[in-house]
């Protein structure tokens, strides 16, 4: 396991220390579950991930990638 420090204001820190007592859970890892739940993944899991999806599409690889950049301007523009 890696160490790390971070940075946080000192109102947003009371608030995760108040939310690891209340839950009954490390500080670290309800910073652990919001980085998941970012997408934040470890690069063999991303892999998996994509390997999983290309077994399972029936796109070709310029049509994926059209969807993809057309999700992620959609995205960026908030829609």
């Amino acid at each position: 396991m890696v160490r790390l420090t971070i940075s946080l204001e000192d109102e947003m820190h009371s608030a995760l220390k108040e939310a690891a007592a209340r839950q009954n859970r490390s500080m670290a890892s309800i910073i652990e579950e919001s980085l998941q739940a970012r997408g934040i993944q470890p690069l063999a899991t991303a892999r998996d991930i994509v390997a999983r999806a290309r077994a399972n599409s029936t796109m070709g690889a310029r049509q994926a990638m059209a969807l993809a950049l057309e999700e992620t301007r959609e995205y960026r523009a908030g829609r």
